[in-house]
């Protein structure tokens, strides 16, 4: 097993924060659209955006931890079978990808503290608002924090379609390569 990625395969560090995230971001959004139709009146209606501010806070932290991971090793090479077009895609996917959650958590954190009230994350600590918005600022970064929000699923649907088409209909070592941090038996490059 590797811990940090090679020429062939991800390590289990790059694997874990990619899962990780995976089902991090994947319940935040599930959260944040069944939050959003809750009445005063529903048991829910304080505690689904606690979580969603929580988990959101976690999701940005992997999120440097990610980045700083990523930079500090580099990407297994791209397969012989992988056309131009789909290697320059995936490396684009994936900075979209970071700069959508980027504006997802900042725009989060926003929403969050417009009214001067500080975040706090799991009740183990709180984060300070920096800055108060007006309602309309406050409405506008709802807006963008929305849209970024469904660009990312989006992208995502594209994402687990493009990993399942690698898979199933390729029949490369694309999905794998995420799914198993064990130097594949042939020589994938």
């Amino acid at each position: 097993m590797y811990i940090k990625n090679t020429n062939t395969v991800y390590g289990i560090i790059a694997i874990l924060l990619h899962w990780l995230m995976a089902i991090l971001i994947i319940g935040s959004f599930s959260l944040g659209m069944y939050m959003v139709d809750l009445d005063y009146y529903d048991q829910w209606y304080h505690t689904a955006p606690w979580w969603h501010k929580s988990i959101g806070v976690c999701v940005f932290t992997l999120l440097l931890i990610r980045l700083a991971w990523r930079l500090s090793n580099s990407d297994p090479e791209p397969l012989q079978t992988y056309k131009t077009w789909e290697i320059k895609a995936a490396k684009n996917v994936h900075i979209f990808f970071y700069v959508l959650l980027l504006i997802i958590c900042i725009s989060g954190y926003f929403i969050s503290t417009a009214k001067g009230i500080g975040i706090e994350v799991f009740g183990w600590f709180d984060i300070p608002s920096v800055i108060s918005l007006s309602d309309t600022q406050a409405d506008l970064t709802g807006k963008v924090h929305e849209i970024a929000t469904n660009a990312l699923v989006a992208m995502l649907v594209l994402h687990i379609i493009a990993a399942l088409k690698h898979h199933y209909y390729n029949k490369d070592e694309t999905l794998t390569r995420m799914l198993n941090p064990i130097k594949p038996k042939e020589n994938i490059n």
